[in-house]
């Protein structure tokens, strides 16, 4: 099945919401736009952080609070798991810490992180929190407002380039939890080398089409994930 793949693929892992959802984790898109009760409008652009920044910093100090009350499911664990045997990227648009949780080490984080702020003024003053709250009046080294470390829509994807570099080496490419309808990120898979061999793990149907080397299974991640690689350590003899 794994003919003329390297003995040591690359495996690079494109993972979205869906990974999160089974953890417990709500998404804006399970509810028509609206994530806990807000326009995304309202809580996840530049505009909103410029109108109104105390409404902007509680509603993530709710999702990090809310952070802490999952755990990582099967999928996350497999992956950390495929990490141990294999050269392992993830590349995920979830800004949760689930896959590290896991013990997952090469996580390329597209779209921030939930658990780090950084300077409304300054992007590149970026801090790790160690409470899950910031607050109006907190400020980075410099005396600006500190801000959620999120890329929020209309906002440049700092990691979309260094993401593009790591598809092009894949040998094999899993897409986890992700419609693959929010760009950049939706056009990674398009980078991907011509032979790459690609699963698609999604329960629903979708509008993949004739991708070249394409396998779509039908089924959640958290079943679907640990069964792959349980394929992969056979086919590799690991």
């Amino acid at each position: 099945m794994f003919e003329n793949l390297p003995e040591h693929p690359h495996i690079v892992v494109l993972t979205g919401a869906g990974v999160s959802a089974e953890s417990g984790l709500k998404t804006f898109r399970d509810s028509g736009g609206l994530w806990e009760e807000h326009s995304i409008m309202d809580v996840a652009t530049p505009e909103a952080w410029k109108n109104n920044p105390e409404l902007v910093l509680r509603f993530y100090n709710d999702r990090r609070k809310q952070l802490d009350e999952v755990s990582p499911n099967p999928a996350h664990y497999a992956l950390a798991e495929l990490e141990t045997k294999f050269n392992v990227h993830i590349i995920t648009q979830n800004v949760d810490d689930l896959h590290q949780r896991a013990g997952s080490h090469n996580v390329i984080h597209l779209h921030g992180e939930l658990r780090k702020a950084r300077s409304e003024r300054f992007p590149s003053l970026v801090y790790t929190l160690d409470h899950p709250e910031i607050k109006m009046g907190d400020t980075c080294q410099r005396g600006f407002q500190l801000r959620p470390h999120i890329v929020w829509f209309g906002e440049d994807v700092p990691m979309i380039q260094t993401a593009s570099a790591i598809v092009k080496t894949a040998d094999i490419l899993l897409i986890v939890g992700t419609s693959l309808n929010v760009y950049p990120a939706a056009g990674l898979i398009n980078h991907a080398p011509y032979g790459c061999r690609k699963y698609l793990i999604d329960p629903h149907e979708t509008h993949e089409g004739s991708m070249y080397n394409l396998t779509h299974l039908k089924e959640k991640a958290g079943k679907a994930v640990p069964a792959l690689l349980d394929k992969f350590l056979r086919e590799f003899n690991r």
